[in-house]
This record gives structure tokens, C-alpha cells and sequence, in this order.
């Protein structure tokens, strides 16, 4: 049996702030069971009592999965001093959750950011123990060619003398601009762009369009985000 204090139940759902919650409590408009509580630390039990405030029944939600599309100039944070941060884009009833994004994504890098409040989740996805693939569609000032592929495969010797763990490249189209989708098992600072780097190429254009088995729903426009369904969020816990 799982307990919490009342206000806090309240202020996670986005009936109020803390401080409004209290006061809604104060003034008899919360019943647990059908019967008023006006104390903001009554420990209610969330998986079975019935919580109803101003008349309106209130279903407790431990944690939240969203899918964004992230967009070009924001960087992946809970908080910056300097830029905008992905979580300003959440609705407030979202912010009470303090969800946070699962790994980052460049601040000029576009796609796919899963955001969820569930910490064990964000670890395994990130864990290159878990070898949870994340994939990404590149635009590369150069020309990939078959070999680069087994470079990827093999692991690529970064400028601070780590190797990555085996990668894969797909190579798309190749010219004086080449395109490819790569996918990679561990999330290092800017380490797309340093593997491409690595063989002598720039990378113009970095999308996420993958994170385990879950792909960007290609509906969002930049900026967007959507709750996962619950088909998607059991590929992920089940994955």
C-alpha cells in the first residue's frame, strides 16, 4: 500500500501549486472516499482511494512519457542560464511531473527526445550496457564510401583517444553531400558529429529519428510533443 501526503497528490496532478492546493484543502473542497479532508498531510492511498477536489475526480499518475520533436536552437535541459530549454515547450500540468529529457541532443541537433520523470527508464536507455540503439539521420559535407561502413562497425578512435563501440552506418546516397542513417549505442558528447569528424567529414544536418524501439512520430512539427501510447510504452519497459 502506497501513501502520499495529500497536497503533494494534488500539485503532481495540476490542480494548483502547493500553496493553492493547501488552501482548496483548507476550504473543505477535497473529499477522500466521500469523506472531506481539510489537513494537506492526510496521507491518502493513491492506487485505491477515491480523491475528488471542486466536484471533479482526480486519477493519480505516477509518471509521464512524452515524445517531442525537438527543434533546432533548444538545448536539452531542465534548466540554462542562457538558452531555452526543451520543458519551457511543456504545458504546466506536464512541469509538475519535473520531467526531464532522457540523454541530450545537441542544441543544433533536431529529432526525437524522449522526457519522462521515470529515472530507471532514462538509466536503461542510456546505459551503453544496455546497448539500446539511437539513430540518426545525417546530412555529411563528403563522400562516405563501403569502407567507412566497416570503420563504424569496428568502432571509430576519437581525437581524445576513446573508441567508440561498434557502430552502424548506412549510407543512403553519397556524393559531394552524402546522406546516411547511423546508429549508435552509447551518447558521448557531440559523438555523431566526432565519428564523421574522425574521417575527415563535417556533419551539416543532424536529426534523432529512432531510440530503441521507438521511432519520431513524423506528425510532430518541431517544437511538438505527444504523450506515447501505451504500446509504445511497454516496447519500452519490455524492450
Amino acid at each position: 500500500m502506497r501513501k502520499e501526503r495529500l497536497d503533494k497528490v494534488l500539485a503532481n496532478m495540476g490542480v494548483g501549486t502547493r500553496k493553492e492546493v493547501k488552501e482548496m484543502i483548507k476550504a473543505g473542497m477535497v473529499t477522500i472516499n466521500g469523506n472531506i479532508v481539510k489537513a494537506a498531510d492526510f496521507k491518502v492511498n493513491v492506487e485505491e482511494d477515491e480523491i475528488i477536489c471542486g466536484g471533479q475526480m482526480i486519477r493519480y499518475r505516477e509518471f509521464v512519457y512524452l515524445m517531442m520533436n525537438k527543434p533546432h536552437g533548444m538545448v536539452s535541459s531542465t534548466d540554462d542560464p542562457r538558452d531555452s530549454t526543451v520543458i519551457e515547450l511543456l504545458d504546466d500540468f506536464y512541469k509538475n511531473f519535473r520531467p526531464f529529457p532522457v540523454g541530450r541532443l545537441d542544441k543544433d541537433t533536431e529529432g526525437l527526445l524522449l522526457i519522462t520523470n521515470d529515472g530507471k527508464l532514462a538509466h536503461d536507455l542510456l546505459s551503453p550496457k544496455k546497448k539500446v540503439g539511437k539513430t540518426y539521420y545525417a546530412t555529411i559535407d563528403g563522400a562516405l564510401e563501403e569502407e567507412h561502413v566497416e570503420i563504424f562497425k569496428k568502432g571509430i578512435l576519437l581525437e581524445d583517444g576513446y573508441t567508440t563501440l561498434p557502430a552502424e552506418l548506412k549510407i543512403l546516397s553519397s556524393g559531394v553531400i552524402s546522406v546516411a542513417e547511423i546508429t549508435i549505442q552509447e551518447g558521448k558528447y557531440h559523438q555523431v558529429k566526432r565519428m564523421i569528424g574522425a574521417l575527415g567529414m563535417r556533419v551539416s544536418y543532424l536529426k534523432r529519428i529512432r531510440m530503441g524501439p521507438i521511432s519520431l512520430d513524423e506528425s510532430l512539427e518541431p517544437g511538438q510533443y505527444r504523450e506515447l501510447t501505451e504500446e509504445e510504452i511497454t516496447s519500452l519497459l519490455n524492450r
